[in-house]
């Protein structure tokens, strides 16, 4: 299984991005995602979510920017098997998301450990890649091997994680 942060490792981080329209990929990030497919890894997007509890959109327009996100991965045959997020955060405006510690947001592990047990995958056989610190802590805390994006072309950076990965097995 390959478990992916999406703002700032699949798209441009511009602030709480949710507009479909407005989606940037990062570059390169088709292609990886399709590799992780041809690999025959499950892959999987494990998102914080703050700006839902914050009222800045809600779920409906998260699940578009989801699906936005597979249908500009479709051209080059990649594809997103789950997404998982976390709408929680300290300053929430709805009551259920406000949450500073919740299991679910990361660097706590829950969204992780669920997405595992989801799909019957032993965290040994499982990956993460993040562009922020607090995904790493998340990955280790479930005891999944974490890796550091830190930006540029996601298909090269992906290539040489699973260069890696093939050396352990």
């Amino acid at each position: 299984m390959a478990l992916l942060d999406r703002d700032g490792v699949l798209n441009v981080d511009t602030g709480y991005p949710h507009e479909p329209e407005k989606l940037i990929l990062i570059g390169g990030a088709a292609a990886a995602v399709r590799r992780l497919n041809e690999t025959g890894r499950l892959v999987v997007v494990v998102t914080n979510q703050s700006g839902i509890g914050l009222g800045y959109y809600d779920e409906a327009a998260m699940d578009r920017f989801h699906a936005a996100i597979n249908t500009a991965f479709a051209p080059e045959g990649g594809h997103i098997d789950a997404f998982y997020f976390a709408p929680y955060h300290a300053n929430a405006v709805i009551e259920r998301f406000r949450d500073p510690d919740h299991p679910d947001r990361k660097p706590n592990p829950g969204m992780i450990i669920r997405a595992l047990s989801d799909f019957q995958v032993d965290p040994r056989n499982a990956l993460l890649i993040g562009d922020r610190d607090t995904d790493i802590i998340a990955a280790e805390r479930a005891g999944v091997r974490g890796y550091l994006f830190p930006g540029g072309d996601l298909d090269a950076f992906v290539a040489s994680v699973l260069s890696t990965e093939d050396g352990k097995n």
